[in-house]
């Protein structure tokens, strides 16, 4: 079995502002619990657990204070705290020294950009086709992909410019990808180059973000000389998200349609399982705009992926002998091998290793480097 998560658009209607109260209020709730754990932090050096903050928050919806919370599911209060949880065990988890990647606590959010409230289960909504009933209010959207599985959670999202999506979260059972070609392949993720192949041909990305930047910063620019308030600054701020959801529905269509070519040319692809946040720390705005993650998600219910360890050295190995280079300068795009003269480009030669120990993996062997300079 395997989850999936398929997204779908909401038709517009006046009935949109149902959704909007829901989602403003959630951001409210969501604030409450924000000062109530500082609160409680300051006072008993503790944070509180969701049982907690679920009991008293129930208590408050009693009140006529609060009553106007009631328009927001209870499920979707409780997924509220859960979250909040989750996210203050993280923070103390890297306070702690458990973890090593920085987190920081969860902090207030400013209600117009809060973005969904969750229902889980089967509880909360009714789906018939392609209506979807939430709170007594009936909503059709765009049916673009059947929905098969198990619903396990469903999210009522809006974005940036007020389009509304559901994003249903299904338990699917695993199809088995065709295999037909014979072949496997290998890539290696790069800043310049999107994908160097095994076969020494290279994928390039087309940088969307890129692309756009100048058009970006106009708007940027056009948005922080509006007046506050005014009409012409949420026209500019509107202008500003169009272009924003333009680049990514485009960098979204690329990573489909380069999927496609991949599933139909290999059996099984090897990648690297990629550390993202150390890349984005490292390189910032060209990873983000590169979008691997993204691109991974979508090869994976495509094609057969397979995953190599992210510390295995690929570019440092060489691909003939197994020699591994004790290092290997970032700047080093090609190094020749000291043991049995090979030369290598640096993106080409990982390739090729990834794709070796991918298909070892296959076959259930282990691949060891055999030496280091």
């Amino acid at each position: 079995m395997s989850i999936r998560t398929y997204k779908y658009k909401l038709y517009q209607t006046k009935k949109d502002k149902h959704i909007h109260d829901v989602i403003n209020i959630s951001g409210i709730i969501y604030n409450h619990c924000i000062a109530l754990h500082k609160r409680y932090y300051k006072l008993y050096d503790k944070h509180l657990n969701k049982f907690q903050l679920q009991k008293h928050l129930t208590k408050l919806k009693k009140r006529d204070k609060y009553a106007f919370w009631k328009k927001v599911p209870s499920q979707a209060i409780q997924d509220i705290t859960v979250r909040i949880e989750n996210a203050y065990k993280k923070f103390f988890d890297y306070a702690k020294g458990k973890t090593k990647q920085r987190v920081s606590p969860p902090s207030f959010k400013a209600v117009k950009k809060y973005k969904s409230y969750t229902l889980k289960g089967k509880v909360g909504y009714k789906l018939e086709d392609n209506v979807i009933y939430l709170n007594g209010y009936k909503y059709k959207f765009w049916l673009s992909r059947p929905i098969e599985g198990t619903i396990k959670t469903i999210i009522i999202k809006r974005d940036n410019i007020g389009d509304f999506y559901i994003c249903i979260t299904q338990e699917i059972k695993d199809t088995k990808i065709n295999t037909t070609t014979g072949k496997i392949g290998g890539a290696d993720f790069g800043i310049k180059t999107f994908l160097t192949l095994d076969d020494n041909s290279e994928i390039e990305s087309p940088q969307y973000h890129l692309k756009y930047l100048k058009q970006l910063k106009q708007l940027n620019r056009n948005l922080s000389k509006k007046k506050k308030g005014s009409n012409g600054r949420k026209n500019a701020k509107l202008q500003l998200a169009k272009l924003h959801i333009k680049i990514a529905n485009k960098r979204r269509d690329y990573f489909h349609k380069l999927s496609n070519e991949i599933a139909k040319k290999y059996d099984y692809f090897c990648i690297e399982d990629l550390n993202m946040k150390a890349m984005q720390m490292l390189w910032g705005r060209k990873v983000s705009d590169l979008a691997f993650s993204e691109f991974v998600n979508i090869l994976e219910y495509k094609a057969n992926v397979i995953k190599i360890d992210r510390f295995y050295p690929s570019s440092k190995a060489c691909s003939i002998c197994g020699y591994v280079l004790k290092e290997l300068d970032l700047k080093t795009r090609g190094w020749t091998c000291p043991s049995c003269n090979a030369k290598h480009q640096r993106d080409v030669n990982a390739a090729i290793n990834i794709k070796r120990v991918g298909a070892s993996t296959l076959a259930g062997e282990v691949v060891r480097a055999t030496s280091v300079a």
